[in-house]
């Protein structure tokens, strides 16, 4: 498995992570369809890339991709479910269902923690949002991700690049 930057040509595989990402328990709770037409859904994809998204693919050694994890800064008037701030991106990852449970999730954002933090633009802060009994939240406490609100049954959560516990700022 290796990583690479994510790309305008990634739009359809994102959008498939996506909708992987909103069904992370194993059931169908959104069809393809269902989250394109839900705007809070859509703003993390629709004319992907724009200026200051970022992201990463995840790929077996064949070249086919299995996960992603990528970054947009959403505005005030449009907030995203994790939304914190228009200057922290909000991030969405997801794997393929059996690829799920071996490491990937962390190796993917592993690396787009290190684009945030060494971009062009090197961004300070990271946001996301994780429903209650989503595994992935021992990833997200384990990179160092905070809870700072809650809504519904998801918790939002930050994470500060510059001071982020992972191998990446021991280089």
């Amino acid at each position: 498995m290796y990583v690479r930057p994510a790309v305008a040509g990634d739009a359809d595989f994102l959008w498939r992570i996506l909708l992987e990402a909103y069904n992370w328990n194993g059931e169908q709770r959104f069809t393809a369809q269902q989250l394109a037409a839900e705007p809070h859904a859509a703003r993390y994809l629709v004319g992907w890339p724009r200026r200051d998204d970022f992201g990463v693919i995840a790929q077996t050694d064949a070249g086919e991709p299995i996960g992603a994890a990528w970054a947009r800064q959403l505005p005030e008037s449009e907030p995203g479910y994790g939304f914190v701030a228009p200057d922290v991106p909000e991030l969405s990852l997801g794997l393929l269902p059996e690829y799920r449970g071996r490491g990937y999730g962390r190796t993917l954002m592993e690396a787009l923690i290190q684009v945030a933090a060494e971009g062009p633009s090197p961004i300070a802060r990271l946001s996301l949002s994780v429903e209650d009994g989503n595994p992935a939240l021992r990833l997200y406490t384990a990179l160092g991700f905070t809870r700072v609100g809650r809504s519904g049954d998801s918790d939002t959560m930050v994470l500060d690049v510059r001071t982020c516990p992972t191998p990446l700022n021991s280089r």
